[in-house]
């Protein structure tokens, strides 16, 4: 009997098996840092609003506190509801060798990266969740202290400073209507599109391996040539997201430290040791940045911060959110490097 095309449990288990260790805590220190951050997650709330003049809901539901395994098991989730239509395609087309041997390979690369990825994540907005299921504001727990012990910083003030940028996520999805199922309509768009023969599946599994393999030994262009495979509408949909992400990550970079020093005293003393931990990763990271791509995502926060900085510079905070007024009015990767010709299209 066929399997699945994603060995899903295989998966996580992977996952789980390779992610790292948290820092050690007893059980009752445990549990007050999961009291603490839950609180500073509601205490969040009302700077965050003030900030942005975005209004959520109120009726949301809170912070989850979670663990690795968590983290990645709803990354899983996410991945499954994303990539269900080529999926669906694949089985619809009779699949065998790769439900076979494709969906253990599949599984063990993706929670190899997820095990990686689940030591590194401070807290994630859950945005892509089938219909029915309400999305979380997570806080990935022993990261999270983890990071503050390695920068020797205030536990609380970092803890809130997190808080600060992940409600701000909340509130981009929650306040703009629309912003969750054009995210969400976007991103399965782009997996739609690809259209990978059945026979071919497994080539082009080698093909990725094949990618890292050449990241590994310091080929620049191997991230460049992963993306010319993608057809002229793949990569017009793959540039729309990659553009909102990097808006997505400025605007909350912006308003953790706009709203940091009331609230956060050593704020100042924080995003420098951050920054410049962000900035010199030790060798085995900078590796595995490159591998999974996290350069690029790195990339977004500055970049973005810039883009939101320029434009709250010019028009004001109000002006800035008519980015949130309807899809056509967000930026392109060409204006958030140009913000003054987002300026201009947009207030004229």
């Amino acid at each position: 009997m066929a399997t699945d095309v994603v060995d899903w449990n295989l998966a996580l288990a992977t996952g789980k098996k390779f992610a790292p260790n948290g820092p050690h805590r007893e059980l009752e220190q445990a549990r007050e840092t999961v009291l603490q951050l839950r609180s500073l997650a509601t205490q969040a709330v009302a700077p965050v609003r003030e900030c942005t003049g975005l209004i959520a809901p109120s009726d949301a539901p809170s912070a989850a506190v979670v663990d690795r395994g968590a983290w990645i098991e709803s990354n899983l989730d996410s991945f499954r509801f994303v990539l269900s239509p080529v999926l669906d395609r694949l089985r619809s087309n009779g699949v065998s060798v790769v439900n076979e041997v494709g969906s253990r390979l599949t599984a063990i690369q993706m929670g190899f990266v997820l095990g990686w990825l689940s030591g590194k994540v401070l807290g994630q907005y859950e945005a892509l969740v089938p219909a029915g299921q309400t999305p979380r504001l997570m806080l990935v727990a022993p990261n999270i202290v983890g990071v503050a012990e390695t920068l020797d910083v205030d536990q609380r003030d970092f803890q809130m400073w997190v808080c600060l940028h992940e409600e701000t996520h909340r509130v981009q999805f929650t306040a703009v209507g629309w912003l969750s199922d054009y995210f969400a309509a976007e991103t399965r768009s782009l997996v739609a599109a690809v259209d990978v023969p059945p026979r071919e599946f497994l080539k082009h599994t080698r093909d990725l391996m094949d990618a890292i393999v050449q990241v590994l030994r310091g080929n620049e262009g191997a991230t460049a040539l992963m993306l010319a495979v993608l057809s002229p509408e793949q990569r017009a949909v793959y540039d729309r997201i990659s553009a909102l992400m990097t808006l997505l990550e400025g605007h909350a970079d912006v308003v953790m430290d706009e709203v940091g020093p009331e609230i956060v005293p050593s704020v100042a003393t924080i995003r420098a040791r951050f920054d410049q931990r962000r900035n010199q990763p030790s060798g085995s990271d900078s590796i595995a940045r490159r591998v999974f791509g996290m350069d690029a995502k790195l990339r977004q926060y500055s970049e973005g911060a810039a883009f939101v900085r320029t434009v709250v510079d010019s028009v004001g905070m109000a002006g800035f959110n008519q980015a949130w007024a309807q899809p056509a009015n967000l930026p392109s990767l060409t204006e958030i490097a140009d913000p003054a010709a987002w300026i201009t299209r947009v207030h004229g």
